[in-house]
Protein backbone atom coordinates (compact mmCIF):
# COMPACT_ATOMS: atom_id res chain seq x y z
CA UNK A 1 0.00 0.00 0.00
CA UNK A 2 1.82 3.26 -1.06
CA UNK A 3 1.88 5.81 1.63
CA UNK A 4 3.27 9.24 2.40
CA UNK A 5 5.49 11.11 4.41
CA UNK A 6 5.55 14.32 2.89
CA UNK A 7 8.45 16.61 1.97
CA UNK A 8 7.63 20.29 0.30
CA UNK A 9 4.64 21.06 -1.39
CA UNK A 10 3.95 24.00 -2.98
CA UNK A 11 1.23 25.77 -4.84
CA UNK A 12 1.54 26.86 -8.34
CA UNK A 13 -1.05 27.53 -11.39
CA UNK A 14 -2.03 24.78 -13.39
CA UNK A 15 -1.15 25.10 -17.16
CA UNK A 16 -4.17 22.52 -18.17
CA UNK A 17 -7.09 20.37 -16.51
CA UNK A 18 -5.50 18.42 -14.12
CA UNK A 19 -8.76 16.57 -12.78
CA UNK A 20 -7.10 13.11 -14.09
CA UNK A 21 -3.23 14.00 -13.33
CA UNK A 22 -3.19 13.15 -9.56
CA UNK A 23 0.32 11.73 -8.46
CA UNK A 24 1.71 12.61 -12.06
CA UNK A 25 5.38 13.76 -12.84
CA UNK A 26 4.67 17.45 -13.80
CA UNK A 27 7.29 20.22 -15.07
CA UNK A 28 6.72 23.72 -15.54
CA UNK A 29 5.69 25.41 -18.95
CA UNK A 30 7.39 28.84 -20.00
CA UNK A 31 5.00 30.68 -18.75
CA UNK A 32 5.55 29.07 -14.93
CA UNK A 33 2.60 26.91 -15.02
CA UNK A 34 2.49 22.82 -13.82
CA UNK A 35 1.95 20.72 -17.00
CA UNK A 36 2.58 17.03 -17.20
CA UNK A 37 6.23 16.08 -17.28
CA UNK A 38 7.32 14.31 -20.87
CA UNK A 39 8.87 11.17 -21.55
CA UNK A 40 12.53 10.87 -19.72
CA UNK A 41 12.33 14.47 -19.29
CA UNK A 42 13.26 16.37 -15.67
CA UNK A 43 10.12 16.71 -13.55
CA UNK A 44 9.72 19.30 -10.87
CA UNK A 45 7.59 16.92 -9.22
CA UNK A 46 4.48 15.09 -8.64
CA UNK A 47 1.02 16.58 -8.90
CA UNK A 48 -0.77 15.93 -5.19
CA UNK A 49 -4.21 16.99 -6.17
CA UNK A 50 -7.10 17.22 -8.98
CA UNK A 51 -7.34 21.21 -10.05
CA UNK A 52 -9.87 21.11 -13.52
CA UNK A 53 -9.27 25.02 -13.85
CA UNK A 54 -6.27 26.15 -15.53
CA UNK A 55 -4.40 29.18 -13.89
CA UNK A 56 -5.97 27.96 -10.28
CA UNK A 57 -2.91 26.85 -7.99
CA UNK A 58 -2.44 23.35 -7.71
CA UNK A 59 -0.18 21.36 -5.11
CA UNK A 60 2.91 19.83 -6.21
CA UNK A 61 4.94 17.50 -3.89
CA UNK A 62 8.96 19.11 -4.82
CA UNK A 63 10.77 16.43 -2.68
CA UNK A 64 12.88 15.12 -1.87
CA UNK A 65 10.15 13.19 -0.17
CA UNK A 66 8.69 9.38 0.03
CA UNK A 67 5.51 9.69 -1.63
CA UNK A 68 2.75 8.53 -4.10
CA UNK A 69 3.36 8.48 -7.88
CA UNK A 70 1.10 6.97 -10.40
CA UNK A 71 2.92 4.13 -12.71
CA UNK A 72 3.03 3.34 -16.33
CA UNK A 73 4.07 0.00 -16.09
CA UNK A 74 4.86 -2.86 -14.51
CA UNK A 75 8.25 -1.71 -12.59
CA UNK A 76 11.14 -3.37 -10.49
CA UNK A 77 10.83 -2.12 -6.46
CA UNK A 78 14.06 -1.08 -5.74
CA UNK A 79 14.76 0.47 -9.28
CA UNK A 80 15.74 4.19 -10.22
CA UNK A 81 12.33 5.68 -11.96
CA UNK A 82 12.00 8.05 -15.04
CA UNK A 83 8.71 9.51 -16.37
CA UNK A 84 6.72 8.29 -19.77
CA UNK A 85 5.47 10.53 -22.17
CA UNK A 86 2.01 10.18 -20.13
CA UNK A 87 3.63 11.88 -16.86
CA UNK A 88 3.56 8.28 -15.11
CA UNK A 89 6.49 7.04 -13.56
CA UNK A 90 8.03 3.48 -15.09
CA UNK A 91 11.42 2.17 -14.84
CA UNK A 92 14.69 4.06 -15.87
CA UNK A 93 16.44 3.56 -19.45
CA UNK A 94 19.88 4.80 -20.26
CA UNK A 95 19.92 8.62 -21.20
CA UNK A 96 16.73 9.75 -19.23
CA UNK A 97 16.40 11.61 -16.26
CA UNK A 98 16.30 9.41 -12.76
CA UNK A 99 13.66 11.25 -10.44
CA UNK A 100 13.94 8.61 -7.85
CA UNK A 101 13.33 4.81 -6.19
CA UNK A 102 10.72 2.93 -6.55
CA UNK A 103 9.85 1.44 -2.79
CA UNK A 104 7.40 -0.98 -4.14
CA UNK A 105 6.84 -3.49 -7.11
CA UNK A 106 4.53 -1.19 -9.71
CA UNK A 107 1.87 -3.83 -10.78
CA UNK A 108 1.15 -2.17 -13.83
CA UNK A 109 -0.44 0.78 -15.67
CA UNK A 110 -2.17 3.63 -13.58
CA UNK A 111 -1.38 1.84 -9.82
CA UNK A 112 -0.56 4.60 -7.43
CA UNK A 113 2.74 3.28 -5.65
CA UNK A 114 5.36 4.82 -2.80
CA UNK A 115 8.13 6.32 -4.32
CA UNK A 116 11.54 7.88 -3.21
CA UNK A 117 11.36 11.19 -5.34
CA UNK A 118 14.65 12.96 -5.58
CA UNK A 119 14.42 17.09 -5.86
CA UNK A 120 17.49 16.87 -8.01
CA UNK A 121 17.76 14.18 -10.98
CA UNK A 122 20.44 12.46 -12.75
CA UNK A 123 20.69 10.75 -16.28
CA UNK A 124 20.63 6.98 -16.22
CA UNK A 125 23.39 5.09 -17.60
Amino acid sequence: MATQDMGKVVSLPAGADHSSNQFKLVKLNSSGQVVLAGDGEQAIGILQDKQSTTGSPCNVEIGPARTKVMAGAAGTNGGPFACNASGKAVDAITGEAILGYFTETPGGDGEIVEVLFKSEARLAT
